[in-house]
């Protein structure tokens, strides 16, 4: 019995694993196209292409995403912001942005 339970919390955590990899794959994709968007201002087209062909669909899927056309247009907002996924992840950036939200309300 404890042999069972020990391969499922492996398996489980090899799944977790795996999934971040794949999350991992979708950020780099992001910033792939920020920095086309900045070059060829065509960054929200790119990251729509990928998002729809049948490899980023997979690694939506891997990643825990569902790869539907409300997940294609928020990438595409996100893009088209242009602010890195590193620095939109980090803590600065979100202080940063709360702090904008309640001088606004």
């Amino acid at each position: 019995m404890a042999d069972l339970v020990d391969g499922t919390a492996f398996n489980h955590e090899q799944g977790n694993r795996a999934r971040k990899l794949f999350a991992a794959v979708v950020l780099a994709a992001l910033d792939d196209a920020i920095s086309d968007d900045k070059k060829y201002g065509n960054g929200p087209d790119q990251i729509a292409r990928w998002a729809r062909s049948r490899d980023g669909r997979e690694v939506l899927s891997c990643a825990g995403i569902d790869p539907n056309e409300r997940v294609v247009a928020g990438l595409m907002e996100f893009v088209s912001k242009g602010v890195r996924t590193s620095v939109a992840l980090s803590r600065e950036e979100s202080e940063r942005r709360n702090a904008a939200q309640a001088e606004a309300a």
